[in-house]
C-alpha cells in the first residue's frame, strides 16, 4: 500500500536504516559461511581485478596501505545513497523497494559466485540480507503513518435562508463551481475534533483508507523504529565479525610453539645500526611492517585446516599440513623485501628475521621436472603470483616463512605460511597465506598481476632513500647528518654517495650487514649553509651497478631514478 503521506526525508532515512539492516544480516551470516560470502567484500574484490593497471597505482599511491579501507568505504558510501533514493521511491510505489533489494541481492550475489573458490552456499548472506532489507523497509514505512478517522464534508444547513437577495431561492446554479472542494486536512487539537498539523510543519493531505481513515505521518513511530532497526544492524554486525573467525585464528596463532632453526640466522654484527633520530631501523617492528596487497578482508585461516599443495611439473606431487611443515627443517634469515609499487624514496620496504622451510628442499622432494621454468602460487583469498624456478633454485634463503621476528606470522603479513624470496619484488615472489603451488611454465601460465601490465619476473632494482632530513624539513645551519637506507636484495650495497645543489657525490659512511639479501644503512655529515639546498643519493650494488638517474615510474617493473629532497637551513 502507497504511504505517499510520509515525506521524502523520512523514506530515505527508512531506506538508508534498512541498508544498515540487510549489510548485518549479511555480515552475520557470512561469519557463519565465511568472510568471502560478504557481498560488500565480493564487490570490492571484483572491483580490484576489473581496475585498470593506472587506477591501482594512483590508488596505492594516494592512499597507502589504506586503499582497502578506501575502496570499501566508497562501496558503503555508494550503498547508503542508493539504499536511501529507494526508500524515496518505495513511498509511493512500494513494489520499488522490493525491486531495489532484489538488484542489489542479485548483484551482490553474482560477485560473490565470481570469487575463487566459492561455493553453492556463499550468496546466502546475501540473499538472507536482501530479505532481511525487504522486510525493514515495509516495517518502517508502516510505522510512519497512523491510521486516523475521517472527516466528513461540512454539511449544509437544515433548511433555506429566508430569502436571497441575488438569485430566486428554487433557480439552479448556472454552473458548476470553479474548483472542486479542497481535500479533507486531518489536524489535530482543535474544538471540533480535527486532528491539527505540528507548529511549523506544513498542513499535508491525508491519505484516505477503507473503513472510514486516512494514514497521517507518525514522526515518532518513524524515530523509534529507526532507532530499533540500527541497533539490529549494529547488532548483526558486530557478531558476524566475531563468527568471522579471527578470534579462533588469533587463539591458534597464539598457541603455536616455534620450532628452534635448524639452521640460524648469522648473529647480527656490531655497527649495524646506526641509532640515529628519524633513520630507519634495521630491524622493522611487525606493527610497522608494510602492507601491500589485493585482500580487503584479511584471510582468517586456521593453521590445523592449512594444507600446501604441490603440483604440477613434479613427479611426486605434495600435499603439507602446518604440523608437517613445522617438523622440517626450518632456516632463518634476514630479509628486506620491497614492493614494486615503491616510488624512489618511498616507505614500501621493511626488513625482518624470517623462519621457515626452504622452498628448494621441498621442491626437491616433490621431483622438479626439466621444462619447469614458474611457480604460479595461490593464496587463500584467489590471489596469484608467478615466481622464476631458477631463483628459487639458486641456493639462496627461499622460504616457506612461519615466523617473522621471533613470532609465528602477524595475521595480517601471511599467518599461517607466507612466501619470502630474497632479491625479487613481492608481486613475483611473497604470496602470503599460501596455500598452493603450481609447478609450470611461463609460457602456459599468468598470474594475477602480468595481465594488468606488469613484468613476469620482477629483479629487485637498486634503491637508496634519504631518511634524515626529511623532504621539506628546517635545518639549522653547521654540521648536520644526512641517512637513510639503501638495498640491492641478493647482491648487497657496495657504496652509497650524495650530493647537495648538483655538486660532487660525495661518498657516505656504511653501516655493517649480516650478507647481502638486507638493506644498509648510511650516513654522511654536511656543513649545512643558510639557504634552500637539494640533496640527492644514489647507491651502488655489489655487482658494480649504479643507479640510474633515469627516472621511471613503478609500472611495469619498479621505479627508477635519484630520491631527491629540498631542505630550507637558517
Amino acid at each position: 500500500m502507497s504511504n505517499s503521506s510520509v515525506p521524502a526525508w523520512a523514506g530515505g532515512l527508512a531506506g538508508l536504516v534498512s541498508g544498515g539492516v540487510a549489510l548485518g544480516v549479511a555480515q552475520l551470516v557470512a561469519g557463519a559461511v565465511g568472510p568471502s560470502s560478504f557481498p560488500v567484500v565480493a564487490v570490492g574484490d571484483t572491483a580490484i581485478d576489473a581496475a585498470p593497471a593506472p587506477l591501482k597505482d594512483f590508488a596505492i599511491r594516494t592512499f597507502g596501505e589504506n586503499d582497502k579501507a578506501v575502496l570499501v568505504g566508497g562501496v558503503l558510501v555508494v550503498l547508503a545513497a542508493v539504499a536511501a533514493a529507494i526508500g524515496v521511491l518505495a513511498r509511493r510505489r512500494p513494489g520499488l523497494g522490493i525491486a531495489g533489494f532484489a538488484v542489489f541481492g542479485v548483484i551482490g550475489a553474482l560477485a560473490v559466485l565470481t570469487r575463487p573458490g566459492a561455493g553453492a552456499v556463499d550468496p546466502l548472506p546475501t540473499v538472507l540480507g536482501a530479505l532481511a532489507g525487504v522486510w525493514a523497509l515495509r516495517w518502517l514505512l508502516g510505522r510512519a503513518t497512523t491510521a486516523v478517522p475521517a472527516l466528513a464534508p461540512d454539511r449544509a444547513p437544515d433548511r433555506a435562508p429566508d430569502r436571497a437577495p441575488d438569485r430566486a431561492p428554487d433557480r439552479a446554479p448556472d454552473r458548476a463551481p470553479d474548483r472542486a472542494p479542497e481535500p479533507a486536512v486531518v489536524r489535530g487539537g482543535a474544538a471540533d475534533g480535527r486532528r491539527e498539523a505540528p507548529a511549523g510543519e506544513p498542513e499535508r493531505p491525508a491519505v484516505m483508507r477503507p473503513g472510514g481513515t486516512v494514514a497521517e505521518f507518525d514522526r515518532r513511530r518513524l524515530l523509534t523504529g529507526v532507532a530499533g532497526g540500527v541497533a539490529v544492524a549494529g547488532a548483526a554486525t558486530l557478531l558476524g565479525r566475531q563468527l568471522g573467525g579471527r578470534q579462533a585464528v588469533d587463539a591458534a596463532r597464539a598457541g603455536v610453539a616455534l620450532p628452534r632453526p635448524a639452521t640460524p640466522a648469522r648473529p647480527l654484527p656490531a655497527g649495524l645500526d646506526f641509532k640515529i633520530p628519524g633513520l630507519t631501523p634495521f630491524v622493522t617492528p611487525n606493527s610497522d611492517f608494510y602492507r601491500v596487497d589485493t585482500a580487503i578482508v584479511v584471510p582468517q585461516v586456521d593453521p590445523r585446516d592449512w594444507t600446501l599443495r604441490i603440483h604440477g611439473l613434479v613427479d611426486r606431487p605434495i600435499e603439507l599440513t602446518y604440523a608437517e611443515l613445522l617438523k622440517r627443517p626450518l632456516t632463518e634469515a634476514d630479509v628486506t623485501l620491497t614492493c614494486v609499487s615503491n616510488e624512489v624514496g618511498g616507505p614500501y620496504a621493511g626488513n625482518a628475521r624470517w623462519l621457515g622451510a626452504r622452498m628448494a628442499d621441498v621442491l626437491r622432494e616433490a621431483g622438479l621436472r626439466s621444462d619447469a621454468d614458474m611457480l604460479l602460487s595461490t593464496s587463500a583469498d584467489g590471489f596469484t603470483c608467478g615466481t622464476p624456478v631458477d631463483v628459487v633454485m639458486d641456493g639462496r634463503d627461499a622460504l616457506f616463512a612461519i615466523a617473522m621476528n621471533g613470532e609465528p606470522l602477524p595475521v595480517d603479513h601471511g599467518f599461517p605460511v607466507r612466501q619470502v624470496v630474497p632479491g625479487l619484488y613481492g608481486y613475483v615472489s611473497a604470496t602470503k597465506w599460501v596455500v598452493d603451488i603450481k609447478v609450470t611454465r611461463f609460457d602456459t601460465d599468468v598470474a594475477y598481476w602480468t595481465p594488468r601490465g606488469w613484468a613476469e619476473k620482477g629483479p629487485i632494482k637498486t634503491q637508496s632513500r634519504i631518511d634524515v632530513p626529511g623532504s621539506g624539513d628546517k635545518v639549522r645551519a653547521g654540521r648536520t647528518t644526512i641517512a637513510g637506507v639503501a638495498w640491492a636484495q641478493h647482491t648487497g650495497i657496495d657504496a652509497v654517495e650524495v650530493r647537495v645543489d648538483g655538486g660532487q657525490w660525495r661518498v657516505a659512511k656504511l653501516a655493517e650487514v649480516p650478507g647481502p639479501d638486507t638493506w644498509r644503512q648510511w650516513s654522511i655529515d654536511w656543513d649545512a649553509t643558510p639557504g634552500e639546498h637539494t640533496i640527492q643519493v644514489r647507491a651502488t650494488d655489489a655487482a658494480g651497478r649504479t643507479q640510474t638517474e633515469q627516472q621511471a615510474p613503478p609500472a611495469p617493473d619498479g621505479a627508477t631514478g635519484y630520491h631527491t629532497i629540498t631542505v630550507r637551513v637558517s
